[in-house]
């Protein structure tokens, strides 16, 4: 197809020449402009621009003939109205401009309104513009490739309904872009918790095939612990993540979206390309919400971008994936992060279970992380135990290497010990301790219900303790929590049903009262 011809710009001496073949020789418009290759329009232009400046004669008057005094003449108001050409306030104009609901329509037409032969509002807003940036001028940063990885999440959301109970929830969508390539990927999960956003931070890793040498996040709770300024500090999980990885993470400042400029135009992009073409679709189930996701994430993909000429896949296969560090021979696993004190039976509580550690760290605290299979305790940064994890609440996981060849605890703390205190509380609270440790695999794990026991003499006296641990006894309830209800409820005080059995019952492990005295 052949180039058309640019117009050739005119020249001051063909503005001479328009004025003299008119007004000396008499031409028309069309005859000027077919002399010298010009349109009707634009003669017709330079002429009203002469008449307008006084100009419509030739020769020239004296002192209006020379170059610079004609252009300025016949220029001289271009784009400019006539009068009242009061420059704006700008200083005023930024400041009223971040208040809630002003826009540069309104104050144009304040500023009209002031000055009704004033600027248009097209010079108005270039002009404001002009000042913004040489107050807050902006950094465009070039992405080297595979040097960022920048997540969000969208702000719009796609409901997903319950099959069985109809209930509609808002699907989160997660983004995440390539700096160099724009590259993008997308996913849908429930929330934005801290399980569901290290899923989709590892799964947007899987989906590039490789790691940047840094991720550039939003402050989300479930990613930051601490949003400082200069040192933001992130949960133990996702620097956990990071680690694994071998990448870095660098959290955006607050309200500073140009920090992840990137993956604020892919969540519009995704918005635009993905979530609109859904908004008349129905889910029942997060994974079929992925799948559609994925179907149109990858005609995104593919799409040629018209400012670069090709697709965003084009450039991730030519320069970004070659950049990529490659990624670990296992994925992540996810893990949560606790703090525990070892307890005198030296058994830590997580998750309403007990696992054991060394008996020499009893008091002290130490870091648990849990993933779905396993839990690891460590000390001073040493992981001192390991358990599978416990698939029901209560009950006790004990490593026998963890217990003392002795079974001490604790300043010399033993069973007969605790059994020796409780005799001076009587002979039913001894019994009742002896069964709370006689009852599980190792005495040393009931050594905490057993003191809690005893301590309730202080709250409500030696003889109402008795009287509780009796009626526990009676009734079959040998535990800390039946005891304490016991008493709250005043019960010990009560007479004993006349068809209950009053006596300890005979039986070859329980001591006669002769053996406390």
């Amino acid at each position: 197809m052949p180039r058309r011809k640019q117009p050739r710009r005119m020249t001051v001496q063909d503005i001479r020449t328009i004025l003299r073949l008119t007004h000396e020789q008499g031409l028309s418009v069309r005859e000027v402009g077919l002399r010298l290759k010009l349109s009707k329009t634009t003669v017709a232009t330079y002429l009203f621009r002469a008449r307008e400046a006084g100009l419509n004669c030739w020769p020239l008057p004296a002192g209006r003939d020379d170059d610079a005094t004609l252009k300025e003449a016949l220029f001289q108001r271009v784009g400019r109205p006539p009068q009242d050409l009061t420059e704006p306030d700008w200083p005023k104009m930024a400041a009223e401009m971040k208040r809630k609901g002003v826009t540069l329509v309104l104050l144009w037409e304040e500023y009209r309104a002031a000055h009704p032969d004033g600027y248009g509002y097209t010079w108005f807003c270039e002009r404001y513009r002009e000042f913004e940036n040489r107050i807050s001028p902006r950094y465009r940063n070039r992405h080297e490739a595979g040097a960022v990885m920048q997540t969000d999440y969208a702000g719009h959301t796609i409901p997903v309904i319950d099959p069985g109970t109809g209930a509609e929830h808002r699907a989160q969508i997660f983004v995440a872009v390539l700096g160099a390539s724009n590259y993008t990927f997308a996913w849908a999960s429930l929330s934005q918790k801290l399980p569901d956003w290290i899923e989709a931070q590892v799964r947007a890793l899987k989906f590039f095939g490789g790691v940047p040498k840094a991720i550039v996040c939003d402050n989300l709770k479930a990613a930051v612990a601490k949003p400082l300024w200069f040192e933001p500090s992130l949960t133990k999980t996702f620097s956990d993540m990071a680690t694994h990885y071998d990448t870095t993470v660098l959290p955006a400042r607050p309200r500073k979206p140009r920090d992840k400029g990137k993956v604020e135009g892919a969540v519009l992009i995704v918005e635009r390309w993905i979530l609109a073409r859904l908004r008349n679709r129905q889910f029942f189930s997060i994974e079929a919400l992925n799948v559609a996701i994925e179907d149109l994430l990858d005609d995104l993909n593919a799409r040629t971008m018209r400012r670069v000429g090709r697709s965003r896949r084009e450039l991730f296969e030519e320069i970004e994936c070659p950049a990529l560090s490659p990624l670990p021979d296992t994925p992540f696993e996810y893990a949560e992060w606790k703090r525990a004190k070892v307890h005198p039976d030296y058994h830590i509580e997580v998750l309403h279970g007990f696992y054991s550690v060394p008996h020499r760290l009893i008091g002290r605290h130490v870091d648990v992380r849990l993933t779905h299979r396993m839990i690891e305790i460590f000390h001073n940064h040493e992981r001192v135990a390991v358990h599978h994890r416990r698939g029901q609440r209560g009950g006790h996981t004990t490593i026998k290497e963890h217990m003392p060849k002795a079974h001490q605890r604790h300043g010399g703390m033993t069973p007969e010990s605790l059994i020796g205190r409780a005799a001076r509380t009587g002979y039913h609270a001894a019994a009742l301790v002896e069964r709370l440790m006689r009852d599980r695999p190792h005495p040393e794990q009931g050594y905490r219900s057993a003191l809690g026991v005893l301590g309730l003499q202080r709250q409500f006296g030696a003889d109402r303790l008795e009287a509780a641990c009796e009626r526990a006894l009676t009734v079959g309830t040998v535990n800390y929590a039946s005891v304490r209800s016991i008493l709250i409820t005043g019960l010990d005080r009560a007479p004993s049903p006349p068809d209950q059995i009053t006596a300890t019952p005979v039986h070859d492990n329980i001591r006669g009262p002769g053996y406390y005295q």
